[in-house]
């Protein structure tokens, strides 16, 4: 396959990836800092449970029929993915079932997050050497163009602006840019206002500041 392909397949997946271990360790940090307010890990919680749930489902549905299509030698290794992924759903359905209120459990959420933290890490440490291998090897740069946009087209609305302030977080400028070039045109213009809203956001569930 081509550089290109190099770069728009393996850099995007790889960015979206590290967001997601990043978005997911954050989370589990900030649940029990006085300092992040109920409302920042509540918009945080929704933002995982319903980004992480679209992304393993684009994959099962698109992305692994896609490579087992051309590649029927991978479906195996690619089924037991989608096993993983039913663990992390059952994960996810705890965390989302957590109360967020001021009576509510705060010791029981950092549980619940850090289980979905270490089932993404350690899932994440199964899929990439073998779907970085594939996405050179099988995908063509104009099939990952049409499932990028196709993904990014339904992706989550709620809380979009941490996906900006977690891909700034986790790569470079230029690989950022590359990612963020699969927003509709429309979208672009709101890019730095989302990114804006991010690192105010993301600088209250760090704890350095009060919301």
């Amino acid at each position: 396959m081509s550089t290109n392909t190099e770069i728009a397949a393996v850099t995007e997946t790889r960015l979206i990836h590290a967001f997601h271990r990043r978005a997911t360790t954050l989370l589990s940090e900030a649940a029990l800092k006085p300092s992040v307010p109920l409302g920042a890990l509540a918009e945080l919680r929704e933002f995982l449970v319903k980004n992480l749930r679209h992304h393993h489902e684009t994959e099962d549905h698109q992305l692994w029929p896609m490579i087992a299509a051309v590649a029927p030698e991978a479906a195996e290794r690619f089924a037991v993915l989608s096993e993983e992924h039913d663990d992390l759903d059952i994960a996810l359905d705890a965390l989302g079932a957590v109360p967020i209120r001021e009576d509510g459990d705060r010791p029981g959420l950092r549980r619940a997050a850090e289980a979905v933290r270490d089932l993404v890490h350690r899932h994440l440490e199964h899929e990439e050497p073998l779907l970085f291998r594939a996405l050179r090897e099988h995908i063509s740069p104009d099939e990952w163009a049409a499932f990028s946009r196709a993904t990014v087209a339904s992706s989550p609305a709620e809380a979009a602006h941490l996906i900006v302030g977690f891909l700034d977080e986790v790569g470079t400028p230029e690989e950022v840019a590359l990612v963020l070039s699969g927003l509709p045109e429309p979208a672009q213009q709101f890019v730095p206002a989302m990114r804006e809203q991010a690192r105010a956001a993301l600088a209250v569930l760090s704890g350095a500041t009060e919301g």
